[in-house]
């Protein structure tokens, strides 16, 4: 009999990541073990290869909760007519030379791994500013010729990640260029790609032996209609990564079926941008915190949980959003 092979692949959003964020703290205190003993592959896109860099590392998922509490309100720290400002005349809100510093700090001794030096199998998503390639920075294979992304650090991978537009500005990742959120492309939700990687390119993964988790960090569906140029930027943003997300699960269950495939996601009532800080934050966590009691992590991993499994009869990708 095959061993049992799991894949976690988390989104993008902002500081609603500290939504998945619970939920990986939930599963760590109910069997005691960092999520990274569960989930050979980590996959995960801006916020999502944030806590996906930082689980590989071995850092707790409670830690990251605090992580966006601590961090959240330093890296987002808003000037009044400053900050708006800024964004009008440079395109930008806040420091990517800040993020990648906070990200160093928060990795610690990690920092400096490169991407070969992750113990488990990990894809960080990114895009080129130049030319539009979208980048999955994986490890180089075993056997295979030298890769382009083995060698990169994993600090520079993620920061590039979390780069989103008009938030920040681009990462320079050597000698690729300048890089911007992966989210900005086809990978806001980097399952499918993530399952590429390990179905058709390692090879050592197998649909029929393998379970995919795929959490999201919220939905938001009555998103008013843009009126002014700043709100068509951030419905473009919005869009950019929500609707490849939610292909993303559909192209999963219908490509790689006899895989056992769980989306973990929460409906929103009200949006929450990717800057989110103080009270808002705090509601976020609350979200968190009830969409977590809602998961049987250990029925989840024994194959048992039906609530959360992609059922092929539900065409609309958002009914895997739990309203809570």
């Amino acid at each position: 009999m095959s061993e049992r092979r799991r894949i976690l692949s988390i989104d993008g959003g902002g500081v609603r990541g500290i939504i998945p964020a619970m939920v990986l703290a939930a599963l760590e205190r109910t069997t005691g073990k960092p999520a990274r003993d569960y989930f050979q592959f980590l996959a995960g896109t801006s916020t999502g290869a944030v806590i996906a860099g930082a689980l590989a590392a071995g850092i707790p998922a409670e830690r990251l909760v605090s992580l966006y509490e601590r961090r959240g309100p330093e890296l987002f720290r808003r000037i009044p007519g400053l900050t708006f400002l800024r964004r009008v005349i440079t395109g930008t809100m806040y420091d990517v030379k800040t993020l990648n510093r906070m990200l160093a700090e928060e990795l610690g001794n990690h920092a400096d791994w490169q991407m070969n030096d992750v113990p488990n199998d990990i894809m960080i998503t990114a895009k080129g500013l130049d030319d539009g390639h979208q980048w999955y920075f994986v490890k180089d294979r075993p056997g295979a010729k030298p890769g382009r992304t083995g060698s990169l650090r994993l600090v520079d991978c993620v920061t590039a990640s979390a780069a989103a537009p008009t938030y920040f500005g681009p990462w320079e990742v050597k000698p690729l260029g300048l890089l911007v959120d992966g989210g900005t492309g086809v990978a806001g939700n980097p399952t499918y790609q993530a399952c590429v990687e390990a179905f058709e390119y390692m090879k050592t993964y197998k649909p029929k032996d393998t379970t995919i988790v795929s959490l999201g960090t919220g939905r938001f569906l009555d998103r008013p209609r843009p009126t002014w140029i700043l709100s068509w930027l951030e419905w473009i943003l919005s869009e950019l990564l929500r609707s490849p997300g939610e292909q993303q699960t559909e192209l999963v269950q219908r490509h790689y079926a006899a895989a056992k495939f769980y989306r973990i996601d929460v409906k929103l009532k009200r949006d929450f941008p990717l800057d989110t800080v103080g009270a808002g934050l705090k509601e976020l966590r609350t979200i968190g915190e009830k969409l977590a009691a809602t998961v049987d992590w250990p029925a989840i991993l024994g194959e048992r949980e039906e609530s959360f499994e992609i059922d092929p009869r539900k065409v609309r990708p958002d009914a895997y959003a739990r309203a809570i």
